[in-house]
C-alpha cells in the first residue's frame, strides 16, 4: 500500500459469522475515509487475531487506534462470539499487536455510529407515509445472526444502546406461525427471533413450508439447494424465478420481520426512523417493497397510527459497520 497519505490511520474491523471486513481509515471531511480494506472467511479463521495478523502483514502502517464490531455480547471489553468459537479481547488484541487504544463493540453498535454517517443514496426509505422527526432510532439488521440496537436521542446527541434482542422469544402472530414455532421448537428447543429472521431461518422457512405444509418442490430447485448456500438459492429463486415454494418463503419472512421491527419500534419509541441493516434486507428490497413488511410493522391494534408514522429505512452501504467502527476508533484518539 502506498504511504503517501501522512496522516493519522486506524484499524477497523465487522466480525461476523460468515464474513470478516477488516480496513484502514483516516479522519474524512464529513465522514472516516478508507485506505484499504480487505475481507475474510470467519469460519476458515481460528481466531479474530490471525485475520489481523494477516491483514497488518499486507498493510505495515502504524496503527493509532483500532476498533472491532463484534456479532456477540460485549461485556467488560470482552466477547464469546454467538455464531463462531471465537473468544475476543480488548487485552487480547493489545498485548498482540502493542497497539495502546483497543475498542471491541458490538457489531450492531458499531453499525448505530454509522448511521448518521450515511449518504442519502444508501437508504431506501420503506415508508410512504413517514414524518421526519426527531427522536429514538432502531435498527434490526438480519444476516448469519439477527443483530438489534437502539439508539437513544439526548439534546440532539445519539446514544447507541447495545442489545442481545435477537435472542429474545419469537413471537407467531398467527396460528400459521405457530405452526411454524411447534415445528422450531421440535428440532431446537427455545425458539428465538433469530431461529427465524436470518440466513438460516430462511432455509428452516422453507423447510418447514415444504414438509408440514406440503409445497411441491421442483427438482431442478432440490437439486441446487444440496450444491449451494440454501437462503441464497431460495431468494433467489422467489425474486428472479418466481418459484411460488420460494416467493411463500420470503414473503413469510418479510412479515415476520416486519413484525419484529414494529415490536422494537414500540419498545424504543423509535420516533426518529427504523432501520434494517445486516446483508439480507439489501438483497431481497423487492419483497421487503411490496406490503408485507409494512403491514405486519404497522399492525400493533391501538399504535397503528403512531407505527404508522415513522420512518423505516434500509441500510444499502454493506460497510456500514466498518463505517462505525472506524468512527469509533477516531474518537478513541479525538478525530
Amino acid at each position: 500500500m502506498s504511504r503517501t497519505i501522512d496522516r493519522t490511520i486506524v484499524l477497523a474491523g465487522d466480525i461476523g459469522g460468515t464474513k470478516t471486513n477488516l480496513g484502514l481509515f483516516v479522519s474524512g471531511d464529513k465522514r472516516p475515509e478508507i485506505v484499504a480494506m480487505q475481507s475474510y472467511s470467519s469460519t476458515a479463521a481460528s481466531s479474530l487475531r490471525e485475520l489481523v495478523a494477516q491483514f497488518v502483514s499486507g498493510h505495515p502502517e502504524q496503527i493509532a487506534s483500532a476498533c472491532f464490531g463484534i456479532a456477540g455480547p460485549v461485556i467488560a471489553g470482552s466477547s464469546k462470539t454467538t455464531n463462531l468459537p471465537w473468544h475476543v479481547s480488548e487485552q487480547d488484541i493489545k498485548a498482540r499487536f502493542g497497539w495502546e487504544k483497543v475498542r471491541l463493540i458490538n457489531d450492531l453498535t458499531a453499525t448505530a455510529n454509522a448511521v448518521q454517517l450515511l449518504q442519502d443514496d444508501e437508504i431506501v426509505e420503506l415508508n410512504p407515509t413517514a414524518e421526519n422527526v426527531s427522536g429514538n432510532l432502531g435498527i434490526v439488521a438480519p444476516g448469519t445472526g439477527l443483530g438489534v440496537a437502539l439508539i437513544v436521542a439526548v439534546e440532539n446527541k445519539l446514544y447507541p444502546v447495545p442489545s442481545e434482542g435477537g435472542h429474545a422469544d419469537f413471537a407467531p402472530t398467527d396460528d400459521q406461525q405457530v405452526d411454524l414455532w411447534t415445528y422450531l421448537r421440535s428440532r431446537f428447543g427455545h425458539v428465538s427471533v433469530e431461529r427465524v429472521i436470518s440466513g438460516p431461518g430462511i432455509a428452516d422457512i422453507y423447510y418447514w413450508l415444504r414438509d408440514r405444509l406440503e409445497y411441491h418442490e421442483p427438482a431442478w430447485l432440490a437439486d441446487r439447494l444440496k450444491a449451494e448456500d440454501p437462503p441464497m438459492v431460495i431468494s433467489e429463486a422467489a425474486l428472479d424465478k418466481k418459484e411460488p415454494l420460494c416467493i411463500k418463503t420470503l414473503g413469510l419472512f418479510a412479515s415476520i420481520l416486519g413484525a419484529y421491527a414494529g415490536n422494537l419500534a414500540l419498545t424504543g419509541m423509535t420516533t426518529g426512523g427504523m432501520y434494517l441493516g445486516g446483508g439480507i434486507a439489501p438483497k431481497i428490497l423487492p419483497t421487503l417493497q411490496d406490503g408485507g413488511f409494512m403491514k405486519a410493522f404497522t399492525g400493533k391494534g391501538r399504535f397503528k397510527e403512531i407505527l404508522s408514522r415513522m420512518p423505516v429505512r434500509i441500510i444499502l452501504n454493506d460497510k456500514a459497520a466498518l463505517l462505525g467502527a472506524a468512527w469509533c476508533a477516531l474518537q478513541e484518539i479525538g478525530e
